[in-house]
Formats: C-alpha cells, structure tokens, sequence
C-alpha cells in the first residue's frame, strides 16, 4: 500500500481544513474575541500540511485499498484537528467529548455533548456549524475540485467517500464533476441565507443555520434549535431546503441540463419524495388531535419527518412526547434516510430500492426456478456486484448497530435510549429517543467508552462501513509503504 500517497493527500486536505477553520477566526475576531482556539491550530495544519506536501510518492493512482484507507485516515485526522478549537476554548469537557462533537460536526450527525451552546464564543459556534456544510458534500470532493491535477488518478478515493450504493461522474473528468457538486452545493447555500434574512433572522444565524441545513447536520445556536426562532417561515424555508439537500445531486444535474425525462423516472426520486410526504401526512393526522390546528401539525409533521429522514436533526417540537406510532416512523425513518448522492445520511433511499427488487426477485425464483431475471433501476440493469454490495451492506449495517448497542447499554440506560442512539448516531440524525438523548436532551451523560462507540457510529455511517472496516482488517496493511 502506497501510505506516502496517502499521506501527501493528507496534507492537501489540512491545508483546506486551516483556510476553512481561518473564517471561524475571523468571524470571532469580528465579534471583540480571542483568536486564541483557532491559531494554534491551524498553524499546526499548515505545519502538517507543508511537511506532507515534500513526500514524492513514486505512484500516484489510489487503487482501491489505499482509497478506502485513505479516506478513513482522512476522516479521523480532519475530526482530531478540528477538536482543538473545541479543547482550548473550554466548556466542551473532556478531550474525548471534544472529539465527539467534532466528529459529530465533520460527519453531519448533529449529536451533541453540550447542555446549552447560547453562551458560547460566536466563532466557536460558527466552527461548529461551518463543519456540517465541510462534511456534507465531502471534504475529498472539494480536494478533487480545487487541486484537478490528482483528480484523474483518485477515482477510488472519490467512490470511497460518496454516499450510495454507486459512485457516479457527472462528466468524464473527476476534477469537473466535483466543481459541478460544489457549484450547485454552494448554490443553494446562498439561496437559502438569502431565504431565511427574508423571515427577519440576523446574518449570523442565518449563515450558521444554513450551513447546519446544508450538511444536513442539524447543529444549531439556540438551545431550543429552530423552534427558538417562534417563526413559522423559518421552519417552512428550512423543511423544504432540507428536503432539497435530501436528493441526489445528480437531479439537480440533469434539471440545470434539461434532462426533464431522466428526473421524472429516477425511481429513487420518487420513493424518497413519497416516503417523505406519506410519512408527514401519517404524523400529521395522529397530532391533530394535541395540536387542534391543520396548519400547525402538518407544520410540525413536515418538519420533523423531513429532519429526521435526511439526517438533519433539527428539532421544532418535542417529538418523544408524540404517540407511539409518531415515533416509531421516526424510527424506522432514521434507518432509512435520504438519496444516494446526497448530504443525508441514513442506509439510502437506493439501497431500500435494491433490496426490495432483490426480495421480489428472489420470491419469483422460487415460484419459477428457472426464470432469468435482470434486476433494473430506472431502466437501467444492475450489477450482480452491487445487488451483493447492497445486501452484504444491509447485513453489516445491523451487526454493527446491535454490537453497538450491546457496548453502549453498559452505561445502563434503557432500551429506547440505548436503541435509538446508536441507530441516530449511525444514521448520522442526531438526536435520538427518550429523557437522555431525545430532542431535549444531549449525549453528556454518556460515559467516555460510549462515546468513543458512538464517534466510530458517525464515521461508520457518513463513510458507509466499508473505510472503516479496511482500517482495521490486518489484510489492509500489507505491503504497507513509506517507500512508494
């Protein structure tokens, strides 16, 4: 394995994390505040980045090993840099609770450790926010983007972090696509800020609650999170922007290219959209009753559904107090998540697709044993390969969900906490159920051990298992390098 490689790319994304980490302190320094957690490092990064940049790997195309390894040891970098700032200002506890939250931050999940984040340092809220919109889109889609030259030769390194069953060029060069998916990311940013100034919100936190939207994150600057704001235009302009960073990017593609056709029969489209609408109308029929307005449960229903199946996590209403079957949608909701392709988290609209085909498929072959049957996704067949990929995918999504959960109920919490922390964490949603880690509440009480389970959750999850796992297979590691 070629580690120099690696490592080279390393640096090329420190350098990025230290430019980015630069506007926290300058925002920080626009408020009157110390720039104290912010320099050292990102002087570190830039030490790191430049000391990287003198390594001369003798090849120089990712196979498929080094792109798995490379981005799990990418991920895990950029999460430790990025605790730093939350390590020198205080109030974040322990080192582990700072890796938590920074993890939490660069993975989307939104799961946090903080009681209360109001009386925190604006830029300290502004990294902590600004993370989501880094993490969303994905921090080697931005490298391939603005360095082209490696970007021919990191085709593994790209499909090993894109979410989904299948990676997808938009145009023949990697390096192209990757400014189309940050040119439209950063398109809708804009049009978003711009929305929620419209609803009256200050420029700070129309900025930080944009970013939270866009990665589907969900970090918020009040500790009621949106609900805070009492605005219900707000919550509308944010439900349908998070319904928006929910879809595959390559929609938004073939709209800008007027490939109408392609849309209307992207079956993954249609199922995300109808899930989302058929579970917003459920939830909102069953809060009727508490909420005696039309408006206002489909308002809180839409929302919430919406927040929680693109992974977002943020909250306008206290969901754990709503009936059983509100909050076993939310559930299963959690698990399934939004579009491959997208800044969501969650198993993938897709992979339900592929399942459900493969199910089918395999039912009609009991019936006619000798029937030949193509498995197609919007017309097009699929690879055996990836129907394997998806059910073996399934398979190791719920073994890791329920070894975690048994590592995580020895802080002894009851089942609906345990359960549904693990499965928000993994889904990269965030907030889970019950008094501890519900809508209400945070992941402090947590014990350090479990937090650690549930950090590799979020990496597990927004890296979808397969970098992870490489990272710790001995198999990964030989043949290992400095001389490549």
């Amino acid at each position: 394995m070629n580690v120099k490689l690696i490592l080279k790319t390393l640096g090329k994304v420190l350098l990025i994390e230290a430019a980015y980490m630069l506007l926290s302190l300058l925002v920080g320094l626009y408020y009157g505040e110390s720039p104290l957690p912010f320099a050292p490092p990102i002087l570190a990064m830039l030490a790191a980045a430049a000391a990287l940049s003198r390594l001369r790997p003798r090849a120089t195309v990712f196979n498929a090993r080094e792109g798995l390894v490379g981005v799990a040891l990418i991920w895990l970098a950029m999460s430790l840099f990025g605790a730093l700032p939350f390590a020198i200002n205080g109030g974040f506890g322990s080192p582990i609770d700072c890796f938590f939250e920074s993890v939490s931050g660069f993975t989307t999940t939104g799961a946090s450790i903080l009681p209360a984040v109001e009386q925190l340092p604006r830029g300290i809220l502004f990294w902590r926010s600004s993370t989501h919109w880094l993490g969303g889109m994905g921090v080697l889609v931005l490298v391939l983007a603005l360095f082209p030259s490696i970007g021919e030769r990191a085709q593994n390194l790209m499909a090993a972090e894109s979410p989904g069953p299948t990676s997808e060029k938009l145009t023949p060069r990697i390096s192209t696509s990757s400014k189309i998916l940050y040119g439209i990311y950063m398109g809708l940013t804009v049009t978003q800020i711009l929305c929620l100034l419209l609803t009256g919100m200050n420029w700070f936190d129309a900025v930080v609650n944009t970013f939270a939207t866009a990665g589907t994150g969900g970090f918020s600057v009040l500790n009621a999170s949106i609900a805070g704001y009492h605005s219900a235009a707000a919550e509308w302009i944010i439900t349908v922007f998070m319904l928006l960073y929910g879809v595959n990017f390559t929609v938004f593609f073939l709209l800008l290219t007027r490939q109408f056709k392609r849309v209307a029969r992207n079956s993954e489209l249609i199922v995300y959209l109808s899930v989302a609408g058929g579970a917003t109308l459920v939830i909102a029929a069953s809060l009727y009753a508490r909420c005696h307005s039309v408006g206002l449960a489909l308002r809180h229903a839409a929302f919430n559904t919406v927040s929680i199946m693109t992974t977002t996590g943020f909250v306008s209403a206290d969901y754990d107090t709503w009936p059983e079957l509100c909050k076993l949608i939310l559930v299963v909701l959690m698990i399934v998540g939004a579009s491959a392709g997208s800044t969501g988290g969650g198993m993938k609209c897709s992979r339900l697709i592929i399942l459900c085909k493969s199910i089918t498929r395999e039912i009609r072959r009991m019936v006619s044993p000798k029937r030949v049957s193509v498995l197609r996704l919007d017309g097009r067949p699929l690879p055996e390969a990836t129907v394997t990929n998806t059910a073996v995918f399934a398979m190791l999504y719920f073994l890791i969900a329920i070894g975690s959960m048994l590592l995580v109920a020895m802080d002894n919490f009851d089942f609906t906490t345990n359960v549904t922390a693990v499965l928000a964490c993994l889904g990269n949603v965030g907030p889970a159920l019950g008094a501890v880690a519900g809508p209400t509440g945070n992941y402090a009480a947590f014990s350090g051990f479990s937090k650690l389970v549930l950090s590799v959750c979020m990496l597990v999850g927004r890296l979808e298992i397969y970098p992870m796992l490489a990272l710790v297979l001995p198999a990964t590691w030989k043949n290992a390098s400095l001389k490549k």
